[in-house]
């Protein structure tokens, strides 16, 4: 699977860099990539952290063996967490970091 940067830029206020992509999957067979491919392709490309890389966004047109989609790497886990939204980080990393979710118990507890 080969990845193409389509445009990159920084968003200085948001402190990460946003990064268009084309997926191109020619040589495999069957379904699309799956988000977890596409992560793990993009970070080489990148050379980024892991836990700071997350795919907003990923569309294969029907009968193409191509994927274009949206990505964004944050400087800092931290500002990843206070950013996005809950179902973009399950989606990218499959259960909540840790101390997310925390003050709705202790509010409901008490």
């Amino acid at each position: 699977m080969e990845v193409e940067i389509t445009e990159e830029k920084e968003n200085q206020l948001l402190r990460r860099k946003e990064v268009f992509f084309r997926l191109n999957h020619e040589e495999e067979r069957g379904a699309s990539p799956s988000r977890d491919q596409a992560r793990d392709v993009l970070i080489k490309k990148l050379r980024c952290n892991p836990n700071l890389l997350v795919i907003d966004r990923m569309r294969t047109e029907f009968g193409k063996r191509e994927t274009v989609g949206y990505a964004k790497v944050y400087e800092d886990g931290d500002r990843l967490r206070e950013i996005e939204r809950e179902h973009i980080i399950k989606r990218n990393f499959g259960a909540l970091s840790e101390g997310e979710g925390q003050g709705e118990k202790e509010e409901k507890g008490e």
